[in-house]
């Protein structure tokens, strides 16, 4: 099994779900607030690169939402300036293992690349929990 660095929003109900099921599947865990990770461009630039400018950002967000920031517009640049400035922009999870970073939680490509085996996958395990709770609930911004 793998040790996974695993970036999250601490109180996120999305991200405790998938650290769960990592954590059954047997992998073990080194949990960090993405709020309080002191980044560098390129050290954010290691996860996000892969991915379209428009996949870096965390939907749930209020700014983005509410149209106020429209990750589809914006440059890399733009975009890496904005995420450097309020981390909760960053999609997550963000995730580590050895060298190979990893954005969101796609259990497919999880199972594929560190396995889940056994684990049965809830369908929206990469959604907010929250989207139907009032605002002062949610984890999203």
């Amino acid at each position: 099994m793998a040790h996974v660095v695993f970036l999250e929003k601490t109180g996120c109900k999305g991200n405790a779900r998938q650290k769960v099921l990592l954590s059954t599947a047997g992998h073990t865990l080194s949990v960090r607030d993405i709020r309080h990770e002191p980044w560098t461009r390129e050290q954010l630039l290691a996860f996000l690169s892969p991915l379209p400018v428009a996949e870096w950002f965390n939907r749930s967000a209020p700014a983005v939402k509410e149209g106020r920031i429209v990750p589809e517009a914006l440059s890399a640049d733009e975009a890496l300036t904005a995420l450097l400035a309020e981390p909760l922009l960053i999609r997550r999870p963000l995730l580590q293992v050895g060298d190979e970073r990893r954005v969101g939680f796609d259990a497919a490509a999880i199972d594929d690349w560190i396995g889940l085996p056994g684990i049965e996958v809830p369908s929206n395990i990469d959604r907010c929990q929250h989207d139907h709770e009032p605002d002062a609930l949610r984890c999203g911004d």
